[in-house]
């Protein structure tokens, strides 16, 4: 996943079972990375473009993930959308982070949407109708975040922190609502400070991962293939992290007015930041300000 994974946790457990929970956790993150990773030739996800046209049956992790992806496309008519990995590969989103090599999936040929997957939940397939490849960037870490959480949901107290998608629970050490410091996007340091003891904070945002063309980068608005413009971050506060990643990338692309009013709709709340610096946020956002 390209990102630094870690979990941490308040208990009166032994530290060693402590520990051994702490590592279950963590594995999720290999387990969800091993499915459905578009980067990795031996994925799940990357072997089922190879078969267009007739149905495949997939692992529950994987039909869970391209499930919730389709069901979030419905929701934002089209703004968040798994089938943009084409699109990405021609953008230059391509590279193995661990072994620096060139993925060449196969061509994805015209124009793909959601619309173009046909899932059948009896029998756990999936259906691609043209050729296309699934991106779940914005969905998988947030799936392995609330798994590795549902691992340590017995322990009270705990944070799942990959690279800034967190899910927290409980207190922390000092008997407080965990703080979460989002980051500023065009400087060094903080923008804000979240304080939360049961939920989700994620974020997404254009200087996370830029691309090859100037003032390029990987959030690509479904619509046009090309980077969204109307933002430059977002953060999301969501009851999942599943929910919060993808929300994020959907209202960063929806930009602040559709944006906002997207996260509203969903009852989740979130801030957006504007390309002048402005801040934009819901109704209930500075709930969770430190």
């Amino acid at each position: 996943m390209d990102t630094i994974v870690t979990a941490s946790a308040v208990s009166d457990e032994a530290d060693e079972a402590v520990q051994s929970k702490l590592e279950q956790a963590l594995g999720w993150f290999r387990e969800v990375e091993r499915i459905c990773s578009r980067f990795d030739p031996g994925s799940e996800v990357f072997r089922l473009s190879s078969h267009v046209g007739r149905p495949v049956a997939v692992s529950p992790l994987l039909f869970e993930a391209v499930q919730f992806g389709c069901v979030l496309s419905e929701a934002t008519d089209g703004l968040f959308d798994p089938t943009v990995g084409g699109a990405q590969v021609e953008r230059g989103f391509n590279r193995n982070y661990a072994t620096g090599e060139r993925v060449n999936a196969p061509s994805a040929g015209e124009p793909a949407s959601w619309r173009d997957l046909v899932l059948d939940a009896e029998r756990r397939t999936i259906t691609l109708m043209k050729p296309l490849l699934i991106d779940l960037g914005a969905v998988a870490k947030g799936m392995a975040v609330d798994l590795a959480a549902w691992e340590l949901s017995d322990l009270g107290s705990y944070a799942v922190n990959a690279g800034g998608d967190i899910y927290a629970k409980g207190r922390n050490e000092d008997g407080e609502p965990w703080r979460i410091g989002i980051d500023h996007p065009r400087a060094e340091g903080i923008l804000c400070t979240l304080a939360v003891s049961d939920g989700a904070v994620c974020s997404s945002g254009d200087y996370l991962r830029p691309a090859k063309d100037a003032g390029e980068h990987h959030l690509l608005d479904p619509r046009s293939g090309r980077s969204a413009r109307q933002a430059i971050a977002c953060t999301v506060v969501a009851p999942t992290a599943m929910l919060a990643d993808a929300l994020s990338t959907a209202a960063f692309i929806a930009g602040p007015d559709c944006g906002l009013r997207l996260l509203e709709e969903q009852g989740v709340d979130g801030l957006i930041v504007t390309p002048d610096l402005g801040t934009r946020m819901t109704s209930g956002f500075k709930r969770w300000l430190a």
